[in-house]
């Protein structure tokens, strides 16, 4: 038979076109290419060097994925960006980004929003690596990566064609090599499967996730940026690594209970996602899926929580196995449920664990494939739902929009105890992608009056739920095993309210008023503050903010005398508060302070008149914080609080408080940590021996010594225990030993007031919030009063009405009683919190018990 010219032809320009095809998806390197071992081979682990290295050159071999850079790590390291689909759609990403900005927003009308959602890509986030002890995810999504850009099957052509994949595929870089440098150094050892004795995020360690909402740290903000403010993406998977034991993966649906404000419509997207990943590893023949265990949907502040509240169906699996040393579990040791309070059997009977795993050995392999097969099952999906999912984005923005009840808007009022902090909340706001406005001129709200300088938040916008989360007290259900019985642990936080947590006034207005306002850009900037030049005498500057303290500490390495006023008291008709700080007049001092006033918002207010009450110099205070080698991320969020605001800090180990001359610390710190590991530390044999053994009773002996001469020891939550039991103080926790079901506050909000007599509470308002985090209440012994000069009740919690967000159950047992003390110690003393005033970097409001504490 006679092909024709047309056909040969035809048939040539295809077998070129596919040697072509070829040719170029064979120059695309596989991840062991450069790796020299298949992502998850047993003992080995891509570091950041050789992931960066196998991205780059992805992104060179291939016209399928485009790599930006979208921030730095807190150690430098670029965080990393992969977008991936076919060519086309990468030659026109602005255009898909901005049909999906128009729908998450939700500001155009239906015919509109329904021919964008027909002709956009969905947009799909998938990260790995946040928490660097989770090593598997890390390694897999090079292979994801590799796998999207060069498979031709029908259904990665579809992926490719119908959603724009945004893969970070290290969130935590700096943790990486942490991780993956202590594992080759243990290899061989018998400490192999141990994680390193220090946080693998230099600041948060595993507090990564749940930096979510605060924004404290630089890849926080770098992700936020991409998420609320650029690409607005309708499916976000956070891949993690921490299922349950004798589990091979937990995947949604998750456990209750459910924050209410919520949409449903994400709600039930999760559950339909989940299900379909977990039946692609069924029909796989991959078991150990487990669903409805321990991760719930009622905290905001995880990488997966956040998205809910803005519309976005957050996704997070923990599959098994973070080493990759192989561990081998024997198939007659398969327990008959899973879990302890709450449990699941391990014969196929639960809805949620049908099909159990039975054991055998578990290789990090396994984690590699199974978190592909459930990126591909979340990619899928989205490809074949694309234009329900971009639709679905904008119905659920627009409901946001459309509701009415008995809230229009909030107003920040200009005028607050600090101003610093209104600001700051502002701020976390706009990062949440937030709208806020800036009156321009006076207005009235209600019945109440507001200056030009206020925010309004509307509550007329698409991401309504972030806002009234955050802003509004939670309640939390009484969850209990049985009735009257112990309370079922939530996942996280129960109560989380920023205004309560920062200290700023936030007013609900539920009528609907006018007023001429601004956009607030990417970041509100407070007005610059004021000051005159000439003051005679000095300049004062109020110790109400927080960002008071990190002037404060600038100056004071400058060299500037820096003094605080022992008592309240007046010039003219001007009254001061005690505590206020005093720059006396010097040459050249106006324009440093200017400056200052300038940059902070605040003021410096001239003095004529020497005040009439003592004035004490402030030293330049050097400050150290002990560091366990159990790694601690209180003492992480510790050091990042005080380095923020400027302190001059050092780090104490167990060796160095005995070793080192203590005696020039005007206060050694000890974070929240229980009492018997700050002591013991890790047992021998559990670590490397320079590892082990805690405090000791020669680091008891040190501090005592150093208190004893005149120095501060400060001891936050757990540590106080510490203090108590190896001091001998006249002080009790009166929670300690009293059952859950009598007493469990397990991430609450407390309402606390604040001995307004003491000089450690300079700056503060007369009642607070603590963040009560399973933590104590103390109880002066019997003898001992406050008063006596021998210790001082600085705060206490409320004597009623304690809980102010959250859930605490049997909070009568604290109403009244201490939560910060100070106890005089020989010539030094010894200052107790009962609670963390640091916690996360969330409790603003409570800072200066802190810095007070350290500068005073």
């Amino acid at each position: 038979m006679v092909i024709s010219d047309f056909f040969k032809r035809a048939i040539k320009a295809w077998l070129l076109l596919s040697f072509v095809v070829h040719t170029c998806q064979a120059q695309v390197p596989r991840p062991a290419d450069v790796f020299g071992f298949e992502p998850g081979a047993d003992y080995k682990i891509a570091g950041w060097k050789q992931l960066l290295d196998y991205y780059t050159r992805l992104d060179k071999a291939s016209e399928r994925v485009k790599m930006v850079e979208i921030g730095k790590s807190v150690q430098g390291r670029s965080l990393l960006l992969l977008f991936v689909s076919s060519e086309e759609n990468l030659k026109q990403l602005d255009l898909w980004r901005t049909i999906s900005e128009k729908l998450s927003r939700a500001k155009i009308g239906e015919p509109e929003a329904r021919q964008l959602a027909a002709r956009g890509k969905a947009i799909v986030w998938v990260d790995a690596g946040l928490h660097a002890s989770e090593k598997a995810p890390a390694q897999m999504a090079s292979e994801l990566a590799y796998k999207l850009v060069t498979l031709e099957t029908p259904e990665v052509k579809k992926i490719r064609d119908e959603v724009v994949t945004l893969l970070m595929p290290v969130m935590n870089p700096d943790g990486l090599d942490i991780v993956a440098d202590w594992y080759r150094a243990q290899l061989g050892t018998p400490y192999e499967t141990t994680n390193p004795p220090w946080l693998y995020h230099v600041y948060a360690g595993h507090d990564n996730n749940r930096d979510w909402f605060m924004n404290n740290l630089p890849e926080t903000r770098a992700v936020n940026r991409v998420l609320y403010h650029q690409w607005y993406p309708q499916i976000v998977y956070n891949h993690h690594q921490s299922a349950p034991s004798w589990t091979r993966i937990f995947l949604p649906p998750f456990a209750s209970p459910l924050n209410p404000n919520i949409h449903p419509g994400i709600t039930t997207a999760v559950n339909l996602l989940g299900s379909a990943m977990a039946n692609r590893l069924a029909l796989k023949k991959m078991p150990g899926v487990i669903s409805q265990f321990t991760y719930d949907m009622w905290w905001n502040g995880g990488m997966r929580s956040v998205p809910y509240f803005h519309n976005q169906i957050g996704l997070l699996t923990e599959v098994a196995h973070p080493s990759p040393t192989p561990k081998t579990y024997p198939k007659d040791s398969l327990p008959s449920v899973i879990g302890s309070s709450v449990t699941m059997p391990t014969n196929g009977t639960d809805v949620f664990y049908p099909y159990p795993w039975k054991g055998g050995v578990s290789h990090f392999r396994d984690a590699v494939d199974y978190t592909l097969e459930t990126s591909f099952a979340v990619l899928q999906m989205a490809s074949l739902q694309r234009e329900q999912y971009l639709y679905n984005i904008y119905r659920m923005g627009r409901d946001a929009i459309e509701t009415r009840d008995s809230l229009f808007a909030y107003v920040i009022p200009a005028s607050q105890w600090d101003n610093g902090e209104a600001i700051n909340l502002v701020n976390i706001l706009r990062m949440g992608g937030v709208e806020v406005q800036q009156a321009l001129s006076g207005f009235k709200a209600g019945e109440t009056s507001y200056p030009a300088g206020s925010f309004v938040i509307c509550a007329a916008q698409a991401f309504r739920p972030y806002v009234v989360d955050l802003l509004e007290r939670q309640l939390y259900p009484d969850r209990r095993l049985y009735k009257d019985g112990p309370p079922l642990r939530p996942y996280d936080l129960t109560g989380w309210t920023l205004p309560l947590q920062m200290g700023v006034k936030v007013d609900r207005v539920a009528s609907e008023f006018s007023v001429n306002v601004k956009e607030v850009g990417e970041m509100a900037v407070p007005a610059p503050g004021k000051t005159v030049q000439g003051a005679k005498f000095g300049y004062l500057l109020s110790p109400k903010g927080n960002g008071t303290f990190k002037v404060i500490n600038e100056f004071l390495k400058e060299g500037i005398r820096v003094e605080r006023a022992a008592a309240g008291f007046s010039e003219g008709d001007h009254q001061y508060p005690a505590g206020s700080f005093i720059i006396r007049s010097k040459a050249g001092i106006y324009d440093r302070l200017k400056q200052a006033a300038v940059k902070t918002g605040l003021d410096f207010i001239p003095l004529n008149l020497k005040p009439s009450v003592g004035l004490k110099e402030i030293n330049p205070v050097r400050v150290a914080i002990y560091k366990s080698w159990v790694a601690n991320m209180d003492e992480g969020w510790t050091r990042w609080l005080l380095e923020n605001y400027s302190f001059n800090l050092d780090t104490l180990h167990d060796q160095d408080l005995i070793k080192k001359d203590l005696s020039g610390y005007h206060a050694i710190i000890i974070p929240d940590q229980s009492a018997s590991s700050i002591l013991n530390g890790y047992r021998k044999g559990a670590m490397p021996e320079m590892y082990t053994g805690g405090i000791g009773k020669n680091g008891v002996a040190a501090l005592e010594k150093y208190i004893s001469r005149g120095g501060r020891l400060v001891t936050l939550d757990g540590a106080s225990d510490f203090a108590i039991q190896q001091f001998d103080l006249p002080l009790k926790n009166v929670v300690a030993g009293v059952p859950r079901e009598k007493f469990y506050i397990p991430g609450s909000l407390i309402r606390m007031r604040i001995n307004q007599k003491s000089g450690f509470t300079w700056g503060m308002q007369e009642e607070v919030s603590a963040s009560f985090n399973n933590s104590r209440a103390f109880e002066l012994k019997q003898g001992v009063s406050d008063g006596q000069g021998s210790s001082e009740v600085v705060a206490s919690y409320a004597p009623d009405s304690l809980l102010m967000s959250g859930w605490a159950l049997g909070d009568r047992i604290i109403a009244g009683k201490p939560s910060v003390v100070n106890i005089k110690k020989g010539k030094g003393d010894i200052y107790l919190f009962a609670f963390s005033p640091q916690f996360r970097g969330q409790s603003h409001a409570t800072y200066k018990l802190l810095f007070n504490a350290l500068i005073n």
